[in-house]
């Protein structure tokens, strides 16, 4: 007997609503898909983190066991699954069971199925084809998505570096990056030898770098989901970045936006024109499901240039996954999950994308990741617990209530924090402190951040208290991002 065909929104919604099988997302934090339980029955998040104090209903967090350092994401994930306690939990729930992750590796796959689950995301090997970003400026050629003018090789040093610039005519003020690698962390601002050489052993021998002509620009982010009908392209969001207060990494990212007039109305369809493109081209090449977009838009033209791809969830998929159209429809990542269900459906993508563009379909929220940005070590004594916090007249920040919905947030004078460092652990430079997320603007229209954001930044900060390490104490300090 054939399977019955999902023909609209809301039969898709009660699909997953009514949903047999488990479903686990595994990451260290479920800060990524946060709220997609609510949407989804049977719908768990296997966390190494427990940033709700065991408060939340749908996150288990298994007890610490001796491992190896961590070296990345997909080592925390490879150790969950082959937790006694997480083994236990998938065994006892049952069902044919799927996962999905932030970062996976094959190690993980062959993981997932030896618990007798499957992978709801493309290859490893393929997300990490698309990933590399030498690749993605390729894919989005094929696409006809304009990457900011470069040229892809290898550097043997500055006088290499400066003849192969002068052959592509991109000038002096470049912007290096290689094939893989963080925000902040694998991009490289060189303008004379002297930057050069403080980077040199990060570019060097790290095979084929992208060389851009540096321009001056404002970063934003979009995110898009490949299924069998079509891509469906979320808003365009701007793109906290670099703010001293918040990362220690020039460059880095660290916030979103989301609202209705972030850019231009000619920019904003234009960013959403591209991603389209840029995800049928990803149809061509094998993928599906869930991708992002970075687009930099030239301050002076307004020119868009694409600036890498993520082809995964990544840490501004909450802003689109609980922006109004999202509660109004469906959160973009149910397409990713039904794009592998073997559900046959039909879907008028054109018109989704459409209703999707309308302002009056999104509300304004922000969220800034506050990271320690002393250049020193100790360990946290105090650290604040997630939920509601309030700020009084006077510009504190106070504790109000526990909850894990973002939604819970009333006004302007009141966000949601979901802590990532708590009691005991290291604080160092650049450590993830926590998430915070509110109603309306972190950054004024100049793009530098609004007093109101920087009293929130402050008040979040001042609730941690730490102690020294004890003198004969180091600690390597992780070189990776956990959202």
């Amino acid at each position: 007997m054939p399977k019955k065909m999902l023909k609209n929104i809301s039969e898709i919604r009660r699909y997953f609503h009514t949903n047999q099988d488990p479903i686990y997302f595994v990451s260290a934090t479920n800060f990524n898909l946060l709220g997609i339980d609510e949407w989804v029955k049977n719908f768990k998040y296997i966390c190494y983190m427990d940033c709700f104090d065991g408060r939340h209903p749908n996150v288990f967090v298994p007890s610490e066991m001796p491992h190896e350092e961590f070296q990345s994401i997909e080592d925390i994930n490879n150790y969950l699954l082959q937790h006694k306690e997480v083994i236990d939990l998938v065994k006892r729930r049952g069902g044919k069971p799927k996962f999905v992750f932030l970062m996976f590796d094959e190690k993980t796959e062959m993981l997932v199925k030896e618990l007798g689950g499957e992978v709801w995301f493309p290859k490893a090997k393929l997300r990490e084809r698309c990933d590399n970003k030498i690749e993605t400026v390729r894919i989005g050629n094929k696409a006809g998505v304009p990457s900011v003018p470069n040229t892809l090789s290898e550097v043997k040093d500055y006088a290499h570096l400066k003849k192969v610039c002068e052959k592509a005519g991109l000038g002096n003020d470049l912007v290096l990056q290689s094939a893989f690698g963080d925000s902040g962390h694998t991009t490289f601002f060189i303008k004379s030898e002297a930057d050069f050489r403080k980077h040199e052993h990060e570019i060097v021998g790290q095979g084929e770098i992208k060389i851009m002509k540096r321009i001056d620009c404002r970063g934003s982010a979009i995110e898009g989901c490949v299924t069998q009908a079509g891509t469906i392209v979320g808003p365009l969001m701007t793109e906290l970045v670099g703010f001293k207060e918040l990362t220690p990494y020039r460059g880095g990212w660290c916030g979103n936006e989301i609202f209705a007039t972030s850019f231009p109305p000619k920019a904003r369809q234009q960013a959403r024109d591209l991603t389209f493109k840029f995800g049928e081209q990803l149809r061509k090449e094998g993928y599906r499901g869930y991708f992002e977009l970075d687009f930099l838009i030239d301050k002076k033209t307004g020119d868009l240039w694409l600036g890498e791809l993520n082809p995964r969830i990544t840490g501004c998929s909450s802003m689109t996954n609980h922006a109004a159209f999202a509660h109004a429809d469906a959160p973009l990542f149910l397409f990713h999950l039904l794009a592998f269900s073997k559900k046959p459906f039909e879907l008028d993508v054109d018109e989704i994308n459409a209703r999707w563009a309308d302002p009056d379909m999104i509300d304004s929220w922000s969220q800034m990741v506050i990271k320690h940005t002393d250049d020193n070590v100790d360990i946290i004594t105090d650290a604040p617990q997630s939920g509601i916090y309030r700020m009084l007249e006077d510009g504190r920040v106070v504790f109000d209530r526990f909850d894990y919905h973002r939604r819970a947030v009333e006004s302007e004078n009141e966000a949601f924090f979901l802590r990532i460092s708590g009691v005991n652990d290291y604080r160092y430079e650049g450590a993830d402190l926590g998430i915070l997320v509110m109603r309306g603007r972190s950054m004024t229209t100049g793009f530098k951040l609004t007093e109101r954001a920087q009293k929130w930044i402050h008040g979040i900060k001042n609730a941690y208290s730490a102690r020294p390490l004890p003198a004969a104490q180091a600690l390597e300090p992780p070189a990776f991002k956990i959202m």
